[in-house]
């Protein structure tokens, strides 16, 4: 309900959230200062901000963003409650959660999309370039304080406080799909590595070179790019194809693809199962989900352009799709401009 609230730009009532939300901060905040001492200092600190700046974001819109120097109207007061609302989720997750570090790299990752809105601001004729100025340097400097304050818990708190609890320290991914095609042809094509790209969105070149070894490029959020090496460390023709990363990569990743014959002669069920981790960490997760780049979400759609290709030779997008490197946009049938002399009349 309040996240609708904030996309439509309704207004969200203070009585009925402020005071359960301060009420729970308190206890919660309590039991971290006798109990936890990783959640004192820099990370409470931040903790508390997070609080403050949503709730102003939420209660206070129009006048937040005049202080920045953006327009006060529909649109931005409703980005503001919805930013906002991220605040506040943030703020409650690092003074209530025993391992804050997840969450406080949850911040810094926020703010990386801030910066980028008001990146996308300052090229706008309708805002107060000095107050935006402004506002950008001092989102750096509290960028700087969460990237500071996460790696520090991380060092003090062992390896698993990076992750805060969001397991986001490495990406485990398990998909599934069935193909209308024999097994034989399903492996042939997926061991073809010039196959790849045909139906990975994001991967833009795999090029074997030599000892069972592959270099594989891919699109990275934000417009950058990423390259490493990767080993076959099992190929059973027909069954499974496994590899992994080669020790010095840009991305440590290993993983697996099964092929197993359907129930009922129904073709090919193609298991695929991959383990990473993500480049910067916890924040490079969460950049990622941003920006809607999940690695979740990535094989999901790659095996369903997978099924496209192997059984009709091309993968067919909506009009309302993003369109992709030799991907085909679906339109709706359309009859011939001209028919032909000899076509049938219809009859009414």
């Amino acid at each position: 309900m309040t996240m609708s609230n904030a996309i439509s730009g309704r207004s969200v009532g203070p009585t009925a959230s402020v005071a359960p939300l301060a009420a729970h901060v308190r206890s919660h905040s309590h039991r971290m200062t006798h109990e936890h001492p990783t959640a004192d200092g820099l990370a409470r600190g931040l903790g508390w901000f997070s609080i403050g700046l949503g709730l102003s974001q939420l209660l206070a819109p129009r006048g937040v963003a005049r202080f920045i120097g953006i327009a006060d109207d529909t649109r931005n007061c409703a980005l503001m409650r919805l930013l906002g609302l991220r605040e506040l989720a943030s703020g409650v997750g690092i003074l209530s959660s025993r391992r804050p570090g997840g969450w406080v790299w949850a911040r810094a990752a926020g703010d990386v999309m801030d910066l980028a809105l008001l990146g996308s601001a300052m090229a706008s004729d309708e805002t107060e370039k000095d107050r935006l100025a402004a506002a950008t340097l001092a989102v750096i400097g509290v960028t700087a304080a969460d990237i500071y304050e996460a790696v520090r818990l991380r060092e003090t708190s062992g390896p698993l406080a990076s992750a805060g609890g969001l397991g986001l320290r490495e990406v485990h991914v398990r998909k599934a799909i069935t193909v209308n095609r024999p097994v034989k042809e399903v492996y042939a094509f997926w061991r073809d590595v010039r196959n790849l790209p045909r139906f990975m969105q994001h991967l833009e070149s795999v090029e074997e070179i030599g000892d069972d070894r592959t270099r594989w490029r891919t699109r990275a959020p934000a417009g950058m790019s990423v390259e490493w090496e990767a080993q076959t460390v099992e190929d059973r023709p027909n069954d499974r194809i496994a590899w992994k990363s080669v020790e010095g990569s840009q991305v440590d990743n290993a993983g697996s693809v099964r092929f197993v014959k359907a129930p009922g002669g129904r073709g090919t069920e193609v298991h695929v199962e991959l383990r990473y981790s993500p480049i910067g960490g916890a924040i490079g997760a969460a950049i990622a989900w941003l920006f809607g780049e999940s690695a979740d979400q990535q094989i999901y759609d790659d095996l369903r352009a997978f099924k496209q290709v192997i059984e009709t030779g091309e993968v067919l997008v909506s009009e309302g799709s993003l369109g992709h490197r030799g991907r085909y946009w679906q339109r709706p049938a359309q009859p011939p401009a001209n028919l032909p002399v000899d076509w049938p009349a219809l009859e009414d």
